[in-house]
């Protein structure tokens, strides 16, 4: 495979290492980079790593590569522990738990052909561009160096059982009404993970697509987008469940569908999991990021939390989690961080509160969720642009007589009054802006929705 810096480029990204394997990732690439991630994590002030925990999902290619990473690392003089199969929630729990430095190969959602690493310092802190992954790209590109010394070794450790006993001692599920939950597990390490975490519960499980598959032969594992929900809301109606929950392919995102099959919003179960930890430690910061629903900032204020709003992507959110000492915080994209995980992400955690807060109360999902939906949402919408920041000043014009105010936190956030507001974002990698409307009624969030696009698109 050649490797050139554009090449490299394009694989170690702003968070993680992801491409195509065979055409931008091998096992040669994986090897560098494993090397020059042990060198960094050797080296790293007062955090000197010595060894190393790998994990990885079910996609064919994910074996071999994380073999190829260990070689890596052991070469650098660095101890590997390998866990096998893993989410990467799982894995943020062995680096905390061993606390040790952590790689887990997995490409999320992304089709099949593709996979990537998602490195994290001890104790599950994150590794982005600024933080690691920009001296890694340079070293890959140049070449790394050597190591005179001797090879580190390498060791298994189950730690599955360990994760679900963790994650148990955090949120207390064995006083709940019995409950039936289905589950979309897409293929993905759901299907490895739920058993582990809920058979010990007072739950009567519904599988679906439980079978480890990395070529996704039901739908993507992708919960975000509405058409992969569509098997979860007829099974939920089918099977009479409580609740469905969907998860995403490496299984640290989860979706959640109430009783009728309807989707409930992630900023909804963001509200939920804020008051439940708010509960717990009153006063405490919670960090939402600028497209969540703005019921979520007006609950914390209400019950005496602290709301801090943060850019959208992980390593913003992990790093005002940890600036802040916040108990929890919420992605509209359904990652939800919590301190007493490490300040790490966990679609299990955030299920286990849903279920929770269902299970010690009589009424039914959709209506224990009704509280917290004040605003009616449009979702992401994007919109494929020659120059995004042109279409974005577009639109600043078109409504400058209704603004109330503008901020740039993240592309730009336009408040518009009486709880109306919209963000336009540009996407990092694709040619896409992206659009997010919130208003009061559904009626008002379309017309937004209409006006907004017919100036992007023109």
């Amino acid at each position: 495979m050649a490797r050139t810096a554009e090449s490299v480029h394009a694989v170690i990204k702003a968070y993680d290492v992801r491409g195509v394997v065979g055409e931008q990732l091998d096992s040669d690439f994986v090897r560098d980079v494993a090397g020059s991630f042990a060198r960094l994590m050797r080296q790293d002030g007062t955090q000197q790593a010595s060894r190393i925990v790998i994990g990885h999902d079910m996609r064919a290619s994910s074996p071999e590569l994380a073999a190829a990473f260990a070689d890596g690392v052991t070469a650098q003089g660095l101890d590997v522990v390998l866990i096998g199969l893993a989410s990467t929630d799982q894995l943020y729990f062995a680096s905390g738990l061993l606390d040790c430095p952590g790689a887990m190969f997995t490409a999320s959602h992304n089709p099949a052909r593709y996979n990537g690493i998602k490195l994290c310092r001890a104790g599950a802190k994150p590794v982005g561009q600024d933080t690691g992954l920009g001296t890694i790209t340079q070293e890959v590109i140049s070449g790394v160096p050597s190591h005179d010394g001797p090879r580190g070794t390498v060791s298994e450790q189950d730690v599955l059982g360990d994760y679900a006993t963790f994650l148990a001692g955090l949120v207390d599920l064995s006083g709940i009404r019995g409950l039936t939950v289905a589950v979309d597990a897409g293929n993905g390490m759901g299907g490895h993970t739920v058993p582990a975490v809920f058979g010990p519960l007072p739950l009567k499980v519904e599988p679906l697509y439980f079978e480890l598959d990395g070529t996704f032969p039901n739908h993507e594992a992708n919960p975000l987008d509405p058409k992969n929900l569509v098997d979860l809301q007829d099974f939920v109606r089918t099977t009479g469940a409580d609740i469905g929950l969907a998860f995403d392919g490496d299984a640290d995102r989860c979706f959640v569908v109430d009783e009728k099959g309807n989707p409930v919003s992630p900023s909804a179960v963001t509200a939920l999991v804020a008051e439940r930890e708010l509960a717990k430690e009153p006063g405490a910061t919670v960090i939402h990021n600028l497209i969540t629903s703005h019921a979520v900032p007006e609950l914390v204020t209400e019950l005496g939390g602290t709301p801090v709003r943060t850019r959208v992507g992980h390593s913003f959110i992990k790093q005002q989690m940890a600036e802040t000492g916040a108990v929890f915080g919420g992605e509209h994209s359904a990652h939800y961080y919590f301190r007493d995980f490490w300040g790490a992400d966990s679609g299990m955690l955030a299920a286990m509160h849903v279920l929770a807060a269902l299970g010690e109360q009589d009424r039914p999902l959709s209506e224990m969720m009704a509280g917290y939906n004040r605003y009616a949402a449009s979702g992401e919408i994007n919109s494929t642009v020659a120059d995004a920041t042109e279409r974005t000043d577009a639109v600043l014009t078109a409504f400058a007589d209704r603004t109330a105010s503008v901020d740039r936190l993240d592309g730009v956030t336009v408040d518009l009054g009486d709880g109306a507001w919209f963000n336009l974002r540009a996407s990092n990698t694709e040619p896409l802006l992206r659009l997010n409307v919130e208003a009061r009624t559904p009626g008002q969030v379309d017309a937004l929705v209409d006006e907004i696009l017919a100036v992007v698109r023109a």
